[in-house]
């Protein structure tokens, strides 16, 4: 809202303040006076407590209103409906009386002051209503009164969109993808002339914190368009038809400004499959997706507007908005690889002081599985770390605490615990590091540690994946088995004893084996079938009449072939640990007396 506007709010609104309190003054002095009756003035007449008395007659000169006044200087007045009578009464008593002239009615209250209330309360809606009509016309970018339908999107303008593909890092191949989207908002003519039709929507899909938004930020910084940014829970209100008329507005807000480009952030939260609700699906965010599909390709013309839009859920949107037409191309942003990393770390550090012993392609490394958004996180805490210690540059050691912050969680030194629980601690870490190191696809070992942290783990073992993997094998999952079992192991072996700090690795063990059974048809006895329930389900509607896609029997043979892949793991397991019984002792001995030890430390155990 203008600043102008609300200072004309502020005056008007003060005007009818000030006016309503002086009409609450007027009528109070009008009855400040105390009302008495006339068996009560005549008893005071009696008396003698009575001085005077002033006689105000009222146009018929028949009733009035007395002002008597005591010889103790109080006043009270009585209204009389015989004003002759009492004068007489009066005068025969020998009290002063008074008559005054006949009051004439007050015409400013009478007339004016009605008249000028309505005028100040008419103007006052009239400016209200004006500057809400302005404030639609404007662009539309607040939910204000009466506004409820306009479109909640902010245009970027080509001078206010500063980034370029150049500051997106690690997506080389997506940037290949959209590099045609801005050519053709460069220079349209020269695909129209081979007939060829521009894609009119890209869904970017990824996982959170890959960069989809920061990508269409920068296909719009590069084409130098304008660009109209909202999110999918914009759309959507607690009034109904007013998600399906902000997409109408939002689109001809498009066509105003065309050639354009128009991202929805979170597209799953209004594109969502439709006919899943409890009750068959027809609400209000139904309506809204309707209105969209036909926006995006119905019987109007959008050339010159491309839709993008961003989603992390690509498996729950709607298949009507996801075939040719609408959204023609589908932009898969995944999480960086190793060279993917190392570009975005140069990023992210471009404006940090870092120490000579910062290793960047290390941590690139070091850091398989991390987004974009986890990498800069990473160096965020680095620098608060480097700051907090009073020193203007960021050490290599400020990353690597940082690493194990985000990774797993703060380190809690300040809890006190038992010597029984932290030598248990650290047979239990002592037992997963082990198999980290002897087992080939898991490790190796970047550090134990036997500290509690903020997420309710006693100690933490942390491996150092040194590649990518784009699948898993067979192999490999029964070693993660193992690895998850090796905690409990130890704690069996060394104290004929168990806790329940091996719930959590007893869990990821055995969702582990279930997924090879149901999912990837890694068991011989089950076969190469996928008896997979789909986890991932979120439709409440379709899951009430949603039943098994195997009988009972089979229930029974995936939960032997679990526990029998479990059992298998754990055996092997324990001949490993076994056979390193010594490296099992002199490990929880070194964590015993450090609290925390780090790769070479740990693997000189060996030697």
């Amino acid at each position: 809202m203008p600043k102008r506007t609300n200072q004309a709010y502020r005056i008007y609104l003060v005007i009818m303040i000030l006016l309503l309190l002086a009409t609450i003054l007027f009528s109070f002095f009008e009855s400040k006076r105390e009302y008495y009756t006339e068996d009560q003035l005549f008893h005071d007449i009696e008396k003698g407590l009575i001085e005077e008395v002033l006689i105000t007659p009222n146009s018929e000169n028949q009733t009035g209103v007395l002002e008597v006044t005591f010889k103790s200087g109080q006043e009270k007045d009585l209204y009389v409906v015989d004003v002759v009578a009492i004068e007489e009464s009066l005068k025969a008593k020998d009290i002063s009386v008074f008559v005054g002239d006949i009051p004439r009615e007050n015409w400013f209250l009478a007339y004016v002051l009605p008249v000028l209330v309505v005028l100040i309360v008419g103007v006052f809606l009239y400016v209200m209503i004006m500057s809400q009509s302005a404030a639609g016309a404007g662009g539309g970018q607040s939910a204000r009164m009466m506004n409820f339908g306009r479109s909640r999107a902010r245009m970027y303008s080509s001078e206010e969109n500063k980034i370029k593909l150049s500051d997106v890092a690690g997506l080389d191949e997506e940037k290949e993808q959209v590099g045609e989207i801005i050519d053709f908002l460069k220079d349209p003519k020269k695909y129209i002339k081979v007939g060829a039709r521009i894609p009119k929507g890209i869904l970017l899909e990824g996982p959170p914190g890959t960069g989809k938004t920061l990508l269409a930020k920068a296909i719009a910084g590069e084409a130098n368009v304008p660009f109209f940014s909202i999110s999918g829970s914009d759309f959507v209100e607690m009034f109904v038809g007013v998600g399906a008329s902000r997409v109408r507005d939002l689109f001809a807000d498009a066509k105003n400004n065309r050639p354009c480009i128009v991202f929805i952030d979170e597209i799953d939260a209004v594109a969502r499959r439709r006919g899943t609700g409890m009750g068959g699906g027809h609400d209000e965010r139904e309506q809204t997706l309707n209105q969209l599909l036909v926006e995006m390709d119905g019987f109007g013309e959008n050339t010159g507007i491309i839709v993008l839009a961003a989603t992390n859920r690509v498996d729950i949107l709607d298949p009507a908005i996801l075939r040719p037409g609408r959204f023609d191309r589908k932009v898969v942003v995944g999480v960086p690889d190793y060279k993917g990393r190392g570009e975005i770390l140069k990023v992210h550090a471009k404006d940090k002081p870092l120490a000579d012993d910062v290793d960047l392609e290390r941590i690139s490394r070091t850091t398989a599985g991390f987004t974009g958004a986890d990498l800069e996180n990473l160096l965020n805490e680095a620098a608060i770390k480097a700051a907090r210690s009073d020193r203007e540059y960021i050490v290599q050691s400020d990353i690597e605490e940082s690493f194990v912050k985000v990774g797993i969680g703060v380190e809690k030194r300040s809890r006190v615990i038992s010597d029984k629980e932290k030598k248990i601690t650290a047979y239990h870490e002592a037992g997963h590091a082990i198999l980290f190191h002897v087992l080939p696809d898991v490790g190796p070992v970047h550090s134990v540690s036997i500290i509690p942290t903020g997420q309710g783990a006693a100690g933490y073992t942390m491996p150092l994946p040194e590649k990518d993997e784009m699948f898993l094998t067979k192999g490999k999952m029964l070693q993660d088995i193992m690895v998850s079992l090796g905690g409990r192991i130890a704690e069996e072996l060394v104290f004929d004893d168990i806790t329940t700090g091996a719930s959590s690795d007893i869990k990821k063990a055995t969702k582990v084996a279930r997924r090879m059974v149901t999912k990837y048809g890694f068991s011989k006895n089950i076969g190469v079938i996928c008896y997979d329930d789909d986890e991932d389900e979120v439709f409440i509607g379709r899951d009430l009449a949603h039943a098994k896609n195997h009988s009972e029997e089979v229930s029974g043979e995936i939960d032997r072939e679990v526990k029998s892949i479990v059992d298998d793991c754990y055996k092997k397991a324990t001949d490993i640990i076994k056979e390193h019984r010594s490296v099992l002792d002199a490990c929880a001995e070194l964590l015993l007396e450090k609290e925390k030890i780090d790769r070479e430390e740990f693997e000189a155990l060996f030697a």
